[in-house]
């Protein structure tokens, strides 16, 4: 858990960073090894049979809702507190909603992106990739809910063999960071490497 926050205020175990979860695990370490291990057994599950296949923000939440339903309690709901990684301060929980709305309308919009040419295409995928990273919904999980949606949003486009599992975790990391400074070369990059 590496978010900045008040933990006090946010659903944390009292005087520490650990998030109140379904298990009673107290320990950051355990909590984040079991969380991991539930989360990846449950991105095969949804990947095999998604619940749904809308591409707006329900099937945003729904995809998170799923992952992270055995270990909390608000799973699937948006924060309600301001939270930052790595310098990266994310919409203001108050905001969500009518960012997400703009977002999932302007993918419906462009008709999910399934008629664009290969360049228009990483241009539009980095694009919404920075808008959800800023977004940002949910308390914790952000990242891998993002990663399945865009997934099945690429595959939904024919590009069938997109996996994110071929990318470097490391420089992924580094181009979401620049991402979110308004830097999206690197991201371009690697999308186009995976696509």
């Amino acid at each position: 858990m590496t978010y900045s926050l008040d933990a006090i205020a946010d659903n944390c175990y009292p005087n520490t960073t650990v998030l109140i979860n379904r298990l009673g695990i107290q320990d950051e370490a355990m909590l984040n090894e079991v969380e991991a291990t539930l989360v990846s057994s449950k991105s095969v599950l949804w990947e095999q049979a998604p619940l749904l296949n809308t591409f707006d923000f329900a099937h945003y939440t729904a995809i998170h809702r799923f992952l992270f339903e055995d270990l909390y309690g608000w799973a699937g709901q948006i924060r309600t507190v301001d939270i930052s990684k790595k310098g990266t301060r994310f919409c203001p929980h108050e905001n969500i909603v009518d960012l997400a709305y703009r977002i999932f309308a302007g993918l419906r919009d462009r008709e999910l992106f399934t008629k664009l040419g290969r360049d228009d295409f990483l241009s539009e995928i980095v694009n919404l990739y920075c808008s959800t990273n800023q977004l940002h919904p949910f308390r914790e999980g952000n990242g891998r809910t993002q990663r399945i949606f865009i997934t099945e949003l690429i595959r939904n486009a024919g590009y069938n063999d997109f996996d994110f599992a071929n990318a470097d975790v490391d420089l992924l990391m580094i181009a979401t960071i620049q991402s979110s400074n308004g830097v999206t070369e690197l991201l371009r990059e690697l999308f186009a490497e995976l696509i």
